[in-house]
């Protein structure tokens, strides 16, 4: 494997790949979001593609479909969010894909959620400049915002 990594538009025929990413129990336990079925699923992706607020990407490595990256508004903010395939957990995806996204979104500032119990997760947004703005009873939100951002 040579790690080459990109971002590119979702495709349908990458949408059976992700649903099953999202099917992975330990995977759904770390994101503390749940699994959709296959029809909820498809609809959830359809309506995401439609609406052009959102901004998406398929995470490829060697060609292979590993994740996805995307942000898109909530409340009033904008969010970014992943999903990286359990097999490639700790090898530096979701932080290089992150990164990369980044460049393709320039809105700031940019906020992320994460599961208190996700300290994988936690880390890439770290890396990433992501910064902590408030928690929830479940979640440490964080911030990515040039105004507040302090670089090494």
């Amino acid at each position: 494997m040579s790690d080459v990594l990109r971002l590119r538009e979702v495709r349908d025929e990458d949408l059976p790949v992700l649903y099953e990413h999202q099917r992975d129990p330990e995977a759904v336990r770390m994101a503390d979001f749940p699994s959709r079925d296959h029809d909820a699923f498809m609809a959830h992706w359809a309506k995401v593609r439609a609406d052009p607020a959102n901004l998406h990407r398929v995470i490829e490595l060697d060609g292979q479909v590993a994740g996805t990256v995307l942000s898109f508004p909530r409340d009033g903010v904008r969010e970014v969010g992943y999903w990286i395939d359990r097999s490639l957990w700790g090898k530096g995806i979701a932080t290089r894909a992150l990164t990369a996204f980044l460049e393709i979104d320039p809105e700031r500032p940019l906020y992320a959620g994460v599961a208190k119990h996700n300290a994988g997760s936690l880390r890439v947004l770290e890396k990433c400049g992501f910064r902590p703005h408030h928690e929830t009873e479940e979640d440490f939100i964080l911030v990515l915002d040039p105004a507040i951002l302090v670089r090494p």
